[in-house]
């Protein structure tokens, strides 16, 4: 049995998320408390309160990773390791700190940069391409100005993102090419798309000042669904990822290949897993949400193992 531990990005978000890990674990607690001194935000606040900043990307980067990292501290306890990991995007972070890479602060630190960096870019689209095979749509999206895949996600399900012109233009050409649906999704920004680089460029100088360590489990990168065990590539995929295509279900096909059996959510919500199910229904599936999800989840596993 090898094992991958998966973190899902931005979209997942929900109220009160991690709230029974801060309830129930000492170290899950300290890093929620842990955002206010790194980034003046208050995590409990942002998170644990009926508010509209949650959905906003200048603060939902920081909640995500770091009630993911929260989850971590609670299933490292229990014995239960990944052989390897990958994230959904933002997710890549957390899958960053799991991998011995980055410390959780360092994390929560560039994340409250990524996201204020992308959240000033104002403007564009994305939208999600149903039933339409990835070759075909890459081929029409790269011959339209101002559009770009933004994310494979899993057969049947892609996602294309830039200026609301082109990437309305790519929708009626992807329709006409036989996709079944082309849904404009509720979203801030084009993210991964051309028109985010010069977010990845800022972040580029807030990544220089940050120290990499060796990485002691692999992770997958969304640059390019490459296994990667050289800290010296993180620095050049990071900045590559905020424009660049995520490529999540080449991704996931890499771990398979490599001998991955059995995937673990960690964060909330099953988009994951929905999306794995779709590549491999052979493959064995965990989602963890919630505080007795860890109990739960890691003894099954650990008494197959």
């Amino acid at each position: 049995m090898k094992i991958a531990f998966l973190f899902p990005g931005q979209g997942a978000q929900r109220q009160n998320m991690g709230k029974s890990f801060y309830e129930n674990d000492a170290d899950s607690r300290a890093v929620f408390d842990s955002v206010k001194t790194v980034t003046g935000i208050d995590a409990c606040d942002l998170i644990f309160k009926d508010n509209d900043e949650l959905n906003n990307t200048r603060y939902t980067q920081i909640a995500m990773v770091a009630t993911g990292i929260a989850m971590l501290k609670a299933v490292e306890k229990t014995g239960l390791k990944a052989d390897i990991c990958a994230g959904l995007s933002l997710g890549e972070y957390e899958a960053l700190y799991l991998s011995g890479a980055i410390s959780a602060d360092d994390a929560i630190a560039i994340v409250d940069k990524r996201g204020q960096y992308m959240s000033e870019i104002k403007g564009g689209a994305m939208s999600a391409v149903l039933s339409l095979d990835n070759d075909t749509i890459k081929s029409i999206v790269d011959n339209i100005d101002g559009c770009w895949v933004a994310n494979y996600n899993c057969p049947g399900q892609t996602v294309i993102s830039g200026t609301k012109e082109a990437v309305a233009l790519a929708g009626e050409k992807l329709k006409e090419a036989g996709a079944k649906r082309v849904l404009p999704l509720k979203v801030s920004g084009a993210f991964h798309s051309g028109l985010m680089k010069e977010a990845g460029e800022k972040l580029a100088k807030v990544l220089d000042d940050i120290k990499i360590k060796d990485i002691q489990i692999p992770y997958v990168a969304n640059v390019n669904a490459q296994i990667v065990t050289d800290k010296d590539e993180i620095k050049k995929n990071l900045i590559e990822q905020v424009s660049g295509s995520v490529h999540l279900e080449q991704s996931i096909r890499k771990m398979i290949e490599w001998g991955v059996d059995t995937f673990v959510e960690i964060g909330p919500g099953k988009t994951m897993a929905g999306f794995i199910k779709k590549i491999d229904s052979q493959v064995k599936i965990f989602n963890i949400e919630e505080y007795a999800d860890v109990e739960n989840v890691c003894s099954r596993i650990l008494e197959a193992r």
